[in-house]
């Protein structure tokens, strides 16, 4: 019997005020997670309204398709949002990215995205697809694990970490297991800020690196623009400085016309976004789920802009 595992879903409220939903339009949950945010969403749509939503984890699908047998305004798909790009050209009054991962992911140890909890060493989003963290531990170098560690982690102890890898590799075979990674980390990492397992980034590195994380939000914000109809809201809730300085600047450099230096006299192109704005968890809702005090979500509004070349 498979455990039950509860999520809190993060800037709920904020999140769907933000999106300005029109109870006929048609909006995009690209993270569907445990649906929290989707939920919502429907709750504020008409039967003439549609919520598409993605995923790449078959646990959030099946509790995405249990929905949508309930509701037909909801459509599955089940991968991740860098496939918003396939989606019709403007035809998306808002779209919502809540990244990271989520509690159920943490909580199960047979996902491996935890070093609380003793399980495989897995950590992809989508277990049925790619390699794992232990397959692709079994085959790095010493350099490129401590690239992945230092670059994804910000973890100024990866050439230290990945060389314990290693060398735990020729004593004793393979890292398998999240305690055993999570283990080799503590005996390399010799400080750390207080109150911070020694593991945590190393952790973040391989989970962002495994699934491309990074990549895929930089493909579908570039996406968003093209899927979002004129006057639609881009929303994204970000658990970490890569992926909001990843948001932060997109949504900045969206947010200015370009003049073109060759040619000082043409128009300029015109920005695609505009009414940007950043929001924080409050302290009440940090109190109540600590895993909320990391958030960020930023907003922005898609321009009447072209949306050909407007990107």
């Amino acid at each position: 019997m498979q455990a039950s595992y509860t999520h809190c879903t993060v800037l709920l409220n904020e999140a769907v005020d933000a999106l300005q939903i029109q109870p006929d339009g048609h909006y995009i949950d690209a993270t569907f997670g445990r649906g929290g945010h989707s939920r919502l969403i429907l709750s504020r749509l008409s039967p003439a309204g549609r919520l598409t939503v993605f995923d790449k984890d078959p646990q959030a699908i099946a509790v995405a398709q249990a929905l949508a047998a309930e509701d037909p305004r909801v459509a599955v798909r089940h991968e991740g949002f860098k496939a918003l790009g396939e989606l019709p050209p403007a035809s998306a009054d808002g779209i919502l990215m809540d990244l990271g991962v989520s509690s159920p992911q943490i909580d199960d140890p047979t996902r491996g995205f935890s070093f609380r909890h003793d399980g495989p060493l897995d950590m992809r989003m989508d277990p049925t697809r790619g390699m794992s963290v232990a397959e692709w531990l079994a085959e790095a170098d010493i350099a490129q694990m401590a690239e992945v560690i230092r670059e994804y982690g910000e973890e100024r102890f990866a050439q230290q970490i990945a060389k314990a890898i290693d060398r735990r590799r020729q004593e004793r075979g393979p890292v398998r297991t999240t305690a055993e990674l999570a283990e080799i980390v503590a005996g390399a990492v010799k400080t750390r800020e207080p109150g911070k397992d020694p593991a945590t980034r190393t952790f973040q590195a391989l989970r962002i690196f495994i699934n491309a994380e990074l990549e895929e939000l930089q493909q579908a914000l570039s996406a968003s623009l093209r899927v979002l109809k004129p006057g639609g809201w881009l929303v994204v809730i970000s658990f970490h400085s890569l992926e909001d300085r990843i948001t932060k600047q997109f949504m900045a450099q969206q947010s200015k016309e370009v003049f073109d230096r060759r040619a000082p006299f043409a128009a300029p192109k015109p920005m695609a976004l505009d009414g940007v704005g950043r929001v924080m968890p409050s302290d009440a809702e940090v109190a109540a789920n600590p895993r909320a005090r990391s958030a960020v979500m930023r907003v922005a509004r898609r321009t009447a802009a072209a949306l050909e070349g407007s990107a």
